[in-house]
């Protein structure tokens, strides 16, 4: 799972959010290292609506404009949780090999 998938699944894990809603939870999330275009977080959400991860949720309207919800799906929180795990391990296993690092070997 690419980085900017796994963090918009991260950011609906708690609540919906609307587009721009999901753009600062991501930017918060990964300490203002990754800010999602709007093209490119419309493409991600139609993707993953697709694939079953996330689903509209509700829409509102603000100041005159539209707001779409969206929700992570049951199978959204799977894959989330799959690849949580599946990151945890590889960490796991760069911080055993970095304990065994001698200072001034690298």
């Amino acid at each position: 799972m690419r980085e900017p998938t796994f963090l918009i699944l991260t950011a609906l894990a708690d609540e919906a959010r609307h587009g721009y809603g999901i753009v600062r939870e991501v930017r918060a999330l990964s300490g203002g290292r990754t800010n999602l275009l709007t093209g490119t977080l419309y493409t991600a959400l139609d993707r993953l609506t697709a694939e079953g991860l996330v689903e509209p949720d509700r829409e509102e309207e603000v100041a005159g404009r539209l707001r779409r919800y969206y929700r992570l799906t049951a199978a959204g929180l799977g894959a989330l949780t799959t690849e949580t795990a599946r990151l945890r391990q590889l960490t796991a296993a760069a911080e055993a090999r970095l304990r065994t690092v001698r200072p001034g070997t690298v």
